[in-house]
């Protein structure tokens, strides 16, 4: 789990925890990751689980103490507030000019292995099969730098399926939009440091209505990881001024793939009559 955030640890571990374990987990991620700095008797009382189970659970995630796992959210809260700014301070790579871009193509497919690997297969699968389904109807919506997503994702899927609707990120545009909101609807957010209020309030508006949020962000995992049900974190991390987002692209087109798949039959459909044959 090296290298993993402590909200993607809890992720990978869902299924291993025990119900008090969950409980602690959830009561972490209801208020991320500011509980996790509390003392331990702290965390244990606002989880309403027990001290040991607490100091079960950070074991479990795979800190040796409560101190390391504490140190390591402390180094969270500083990653996922740089700027680009403070991102640039280390200055430039080490490659020469003639090396620059194939050594960002290099890594930018390293981005790519490692996203391939920190997302469940099993995960991804569900999430595919619940976008297929038409009986739902389907919102979309991104913050800043990454709201070209949710509008690339937008335009495939209304070739495969009905019921697909974007979200303005105006608040009060957002706020009419989901009004509609059903539960059981899935809503797919996009959302990437420095994550986005606006995005954060969509999330929480969606969980009100018992909408199921699938959150693509970056692994350093959006606020709206609270919120969401289903999470698929990319690597995004160049050690340069800007994060890249070609890991996340290649998901959506992933995505796109595997539900045009599984939804052939009504896919063939809306593009034959679109394409006019």
């Amino acid at each position: 789990m090296e290298g993993r955030t402590v909200a993607a640890r809890i992720h990978d571990l869902d299924q291993a925890l025990t119900a008090a374990g969950r409980r602690a987990a959830r009561g972490l991620l209801t208020n991320y990751p500011l509980l996790g700095l509390a003392p331990v008797a702290e965390f244990a009382v606002a989880a309403g689980v027990s001290a040991a189970t607490v100091v079960r659970f950070v074991a479990q995630l795979g800190f040796r103490s409560y101190p390391d796992f504490q140190r390591a959210l402390r180094e969270e809260l500083e990653e996922r507030s740089k700027s680009p700014l403070q991102r640039a301070a280390s200055g430039p790579g080490p490659e020469g000019e003639s090396a620059f871009l194939a050594a960002f193509l290099a890594q930018s497919a390293r981005r790519m292995e490692a996203t391939a690997a920190h997302i469940p297969a099993g995960e991804f699968e569900t999430v595919c099969r619940r976008l297929a389904e038409t009986k739902r109807n389907c919102y979309l919506a991104g913050g800043r730098f990454s709201d070209f997503l949710a509008g690339y994702l937008e335009a495939h899927l209304r070739l495969v399926r009905p019921g697909i609707r974007r979200l303005d990120g105006r608040p009060a545009t957002s706020a009419d939009q989901l009004v509609d909101v059903k539960p059981g609807d899935i809503a797919v957010l996009f959302d990437v440091r420095r994550y986005d209020p606006v995005m954060l309030e969509i999330a929480r508006t969606l969980s009100r209505r018992k909408a199921h949020i699938v959150l693509i962000t970056d692994e350093w995992l959006s606020p709206i990881a609270r919120h969401a049900r289903y999470c698929l974190p990319c690597h995004t991390e160049t050690g340069r001024t800007w994060d890249a987002n070609a890991a996340l692209l290649a998901l959506v087109e992933a995505i796109i793939a595997r539900v045009t798949e599984l939804n052939w039959e009504s896919a063939k459909g809306r593009i034959g009559a679109l394409e006019g044959e």
